[in-house]
């Protein structure tokens, strides 16, 4: 792993004036979408829809970088280039989805925990192979009668970091979001105090398992957003401060 490298790509993904593109509905969401245009969810029309956003021109300017499905990533455009080669002619990094979703958590109504751990070392350095250079797990946090109990926040913040450690060593930048939704009927209150508690919890399992903060990034929900300037500060601290912080 080249910390140096990771770093780079970083950077790169949060250059001033430009935003990451999600590109990586699973099937059934691409086929609602598809489906809204009485177009039918074939292969070839979800690569010709994916081909139309990837190649359009200028889109370098304003994307830089484009977060892949496993379809997707093997795909190629009419011309025969892959999808990896058209995006980074256009200066955009490809990347990649890889956790398989939030799934209803055992013993705990009304919470989720996000899976995709098993084998995840093997398919980290095939969607590298394939061009990939970073990639993005979601895990989902709800707010409600009793819930978040500490064992989803914490399940879910040591399933995020034991991702981000094997992106790492595999060479790929870590998108980690940890979302914690607004829906329901909690106060702002409450939802500052939810999401600052799974912050929490995510930066001490990120330490434990030696994620190069430099070398990832975080997917802040946006009542978090003004927080980026203290998070920028705990990148100078080290593992043990950052936890403290």
């Amino acid at each position: 792993m080249s910390t140096e490298t990771l770093e780079s790509v970083a950077r790169k993904l949060v250059a001033p004036g430009k935003g990451i593109l999600a590109a990586d509905e699973s099937s059934g969401t691409i086929e609602k979408r598809l489906k809204s245009i009485n177009v039918p969810s074939t292969e070839e029309n979800r690569r010709a829809y994916r081909e139309l956003l990837f190649t359009t021109a200028g889109a370098g300017e304003f994307i830089s970088g484009v977060i892949l499905f496993d379809e997707t990533i093997r795909q190629k455009t009419r011309d025969g280039r892959s999808f990896v080669k058209a995006l980074e002619e256009q200066g955009i990094i490809p990347g990649i989805k890889v956790d398989k979703g939030a799934k209803a958590m055992a013993n705990f109504h009304g919470e989720k925990i996000t899976e995709g751990l098993d084998g995840l070392r093997e398919r980290l350095t095939e969607y590298r192979q394939l061009g990939a250079r970073f990639a993005k797990w979601r895990a989902v946090i709800t707010i409600g009668d009793g819930i978040p109990s500490r064992t989803c926040i914490d399940s879910n913040a040591e399933a995020l970091a034991r991702y981000a450690a094997l992106c790492q060593a595999g060479d790929l930048v870590p998108i980690v979001e940890p979302e914690v939704l607004m829906d329901g009927t909690h106060t702002i209150e409450r939802y500052f105090e939810v999401t600052e508690q799974t912050l929490r919890s995510v930066f001490n399992a990120l330490a434990a398992h030696r994620v190069v903060l430099e070398g990832m990034l975080l997917k802040p929900t946006w009542f978090f957003q003004e927080k980026i300037a203290h998070s920028k500060l705990l990148y100078r601290k080290s593992p043990k401060q950052r936890c403290a912080a």
